[in-house]
């Protein structure tokens, strides 16, 4: 994620007005700076309600060039789940606080930074978010301007923007170019992932096929711009095709494994392609493989970790000036489900890990902005 900081720090600065803080809001600022703050911290893998700790410390004086914020909202991911147990990509060195992304506000700076103010709003990027405060480099911050309208739920929205807008967007623009009235499939698409590919799609005049497993989502699925909802299942793709009056599928997105990712593969047009981005279901994917050589099939993996890390600043600026508007005016949203504080973080990460859910699990902060 370190990669992201250089490019949108320049790209928020260039577009940057400054918040001006009245007196009373500095002396406000100063108490939080000095008081006690938690954090979360694991030393080990295990389930999360059993190896999640909550710390607490005094603040350190900030060194030069750095500066201290107090987080608002940080997502649990399901990728953040993943590495607790112990089943991610990229395990973490111990001890280690989770949370990849959220959104905060600056409430103490050293002398020589001069980019950003105390009280604005700024991106977290550098991980580690699951705590009520952040002292790191000034560099390792994105700088938001000054938003009107701005309200718990956009501070909400603006934590979710690092992970999931930018996996929906690049697995639906970088490996095959739909045209307007085209189809796609989806798997888990009542997922923070799946939603945002709904709502990019409609912008564009994509259809898509929206796969669940349960029962229930369909009408929120309508609702953000979905054409057809159906259930995962043995006949998924006589229900897919009967749907879509046979229209050629030639994209599909599978973020669930198992048996889902055969069916998916199946759906697909001549030459068509597959997106393995995720493996909900904990199985390995069940697939013919005579399938990938009569049709011609792609079948393509992507980690967004691995974009971060190889994508220049220009591939990134180009997504981020597309996604951050879109979020800042509403017309790219997820659900939240619930929100937790540090101090509630078991039942926080319970309620992430809980079949069921209709949107994502927030960590807030409990005195507000």
């Amino acid at each position: 994620m370190k990669g992201l900081c250089s490019f949108l720090f320049s790209f928020f600065l260039s577009n940057l007005t400054a918040l001006t803080i009245a007196g009373d809001g500095d002396i406000s600022l100063k108490r939080e700076s000095a008081a006690k703050y938690k954090y979360i911290e694991f030393n080990e893998f295990g389930r999360p309600e059993e190896v999640l700790l909550i710390k607490e410390e005094n603040p350190r004086p900030l060194n030069d060039g750095e500066i201290r914020v107090k987080v608002l909202a940080s997502p649990i991911n399901p990728s953040n789940l993943l590495q607790i147990t112990g089943n991610y990509g990229s395990p973490p060195e111990f001890p280690a606080t989770p949370g990849s992304e959220g959104v905060g506000r600056v409430i103490e700076i050293s002398e020589s930074v001069k980019q950003v103010k105390t009280g604005q709003l700024v991106l977290l990027v550098g991980g580690g978010t699951w705590r009520e405060q952040i002292v790191a480099p000034a560099s390792q911050f994105l700088p938001l301007p000054e938003l009107e309208n701005l309200d718990d739920k956009l501070i909400e929205q603006l934590s979710m923007s690092l992970v999931n807008p930018v996996t929906a967007f690049l697995i639906l623009n970088s490996f095959t170019q739909l045209e307007e009235g085209q189809w796609l499939v989806q798997s888990a698409a009542n997922s923070a992932v799946g939603g945002y590919v709904i709502q990019l799609a409609k912008q564009r005049g994509i259809k898509t096929v929206n796969v669940v497993r349960r029962t229930g989502l369909a009408d929120d699925l309508i609702a953000k711009g979905g054409d057809v909802v159906l259930i995962d299942g043995p006949d998924l793709v006589t229900e897919i095709k009967r749907e879509t009056g046979y229209a050629p599928i030639q994209l599909a997105l599978d973020a669930v494994g198992g048996d889902t990712f055969g069916r998916l593969a199946n759906s697909l047009n001549y030459d068509g392609t597959l997106i393995v981005y995720g493996v909900l279901s904990g199985r390995p994917a069940n697939l013919n493989t005579a399938i990938t050589i009569f049709k011609d099939i792609r079948i393509r993996g992507f980690w967004l970790a691995k974009w971060y890390e190889k994508a220049s600043g220009k591939e990134k600026k180009e997504i981020f000036d597309q996604i951050i508007p879109l979020i800042v005016n509403g017309s790219l949203a997820a659900d939240v489900d619930s929100r937790f504080t540090v101090d509630e973080i078991t039942q926080a990460a319970l309620r992430a890990a809980q079949p069921g859910r209709n949107g994502k699990v927030l960590i807030v902060s409990g005195d507000g902005g």
